[in-house]
């Protein structure tokens, strides 16, 4: 069991014998006779517990807590008391001490308190990390959300493909966030100040087709209809679901790239186009192409610069930013206030294998955001056990470190404060692969 914990106690042989009970179980303790020494140890990003005697000299119990509550509200604390102290207790309890334990007390009890005082402060430091990581640097952070190897991969070639200003086919699975990576590639370009317009092909019918995407040129009666794609003019064009056009509706927009040309109905002469294409499949167009369903030619044109966006199973470490950011955007978008993650919802967010893709999470997010996600969450979510949950966390804060550490052993090992024995029985024991997190992405 992790966490560190600070006790408190001026009865120097019951701090030692507490003190050896709580290092037997696994918890890192440093041990203090007077209150105002132990203050002078905490600050804000303490990741553990404050156990406090309430009678003692000098500084007592409910003063060493209002001190910690000053420097961190959600630090736990727990008070020991003897029989006479107890309405004190349950006072401080009501102004926000996680719990107390009367003397005499079994050591099994104060044992499982700390544990779950422990958890709760995990929990409020892995919102509040969410909540910083959530802060984006540029409008492309906003929408490409993740510090895992393949999103910094990802990352990487958007940007990348978004300077150099060419057409571009985006693959990937239902769900996965292809129209997300349309819009960074827009907002990193230098067409970023220019209108993007997005056109879902599987929604558009055969019969209007060519009036809602070419427009209808001005006629007696009938003012100019200005078509879809000339609204794009100077911007990016983006077809989502490509692979669900007709082969007329494809020969339309393979003269469109060709020519850079738009013929509106009734026109007589073509109007010039300055767009940037990038189109999206979640069907493999070259299976598509054997079929006699896509063309080859149209293909060929879309294919020469392409992008695959990684299913949220091929980079789950991502799940927890991911989480945050929708839960807040939803929070804001209700008028709510942001719910702070329990522990049941991190379990299910960490053992769920989200087949749906970013999408489901959204929307698990948004069912969050009103209180409505009890529906979603399996009964084994909610009592994994503690060996269990520790692991998970364990794991997870190691293959996050890693990633904003890009993967440096040496740096991830001061910031986890590890030994470079244990962190490699760790990273052993959970299967990390150390040069995934340095940029080395396996293929396929």
């Amino acid at each position: 069991m992790s966490g560190d914990i600070i006790f408190i106690d001026d009865d120097l042989d019951l701090l030692a014998a507490q003190t050896q009970g709580l290092e037997l179980a696994g918890f890192a303790v440093r041990a203090f006779s007077s209150g105002a020494d132990a203050l002078k140890q905490l600050t804000a990003d303490f990741a553990g517990v404050v156990i406090s005697d309430v009678r003692m000299p000098q500084m007592d119990g409910l003063t060493v807590f209002r001190r910690v509550r000053d420097i961190d509200s959600d630090i736990p604390v727990i008070l020991m008391t003897g029989h006479g102290d107890v309405p004190m207790a349950v006072a401080a309890l009501k102004d926000g001490a996680y719990d107390f334990i009367s003397k005499p007390f079994a050591m099994d009890e104060l044992i499982q308190s700390v544990k779950r005082a422990v958890q709760t402060r995990d929990l409020v430091l892995e919102n509040r990390r969410l909540r910083r990581l959530h802060t984006p640097d540029t409008p492309a952070d906003a929408l490409l959300i993740g510090e895992s190897a393949p999103m910094r991969h990802l990352k990487d070639v958007v940007a990348r493909m978004a300077e150099a200003g060419v057409d571009a086919l985006i693959t990937g699975d239902t769900g996965v966030g292809k129209a997300r990576v349309a819009r960074a590639l827009h907002a990193l370009s230098p067409r970023r100040a220019k209108p993007f317009v997005h056109i879902g092909c599987a929604a558009l019918d055969e019969e209007t087709y060519a009036a809602e995407l070419f427009g209808i040129e001005a006629r007696p009666g009938a003012a100019r209809v200005t078509g879809r794609l000339e609204k794009a003019h100077k911007g990016t064009l983006f077809l989502d679901e490509i692979d669900s056009l007709s082969l007329s509706q494809q020969a339309r927009i393979l003269q469109v790239i060709e020519t850079r040309e738009i013929w509106a109905v009734g026109a007589e002469a073509p109007r010039s186009l300055d767009i940037r294409l990038v189109a999206a499949s979640r069907a493999d167009l070259t299976q598509r192409v054997r079929d006699g369903h896509f063309r080859a030619d149209l293909y060929y044109r879309l294919s020469g610069v392409s992008l695959r966006v990684p299913p949220l199973s091929e980079r789950l470490e991502d799940v927890g930013l991911l989480f945050q950011h929708f839960l807040l955007s939803a929070s804001a978008r209700l008028n709510l206030p942001a719910p702070k993650l329990t522990l049941p919802a991190q379990t299910y967010l960490r053992r769920h294998d989200w087949p749906g893709n970013v999408r489901e999470l959204e929307q698990f997010a948004e069912l969050y955001a009103l209180g409505l996600d009890e529906a979603r969450l399996p009964a084994h979510a909610a009592a994994p056990g503690l060996a269990e949950q520790v692991s998970q966390y364990e794991a997870a804060v190691l293959t996050e470190t890693l990633s904003l550490h890009k993967g440096d052993v040496r740096t991830t090992m001061e910031a986890l404060k590890l030994p470079r024995k244990t962190f490699y029985d760790k990273v052993n024991r959970y299967g990390i692969d150390l040069d995934a997190y340095r940029g080395k992405l396996k293929s396929g």
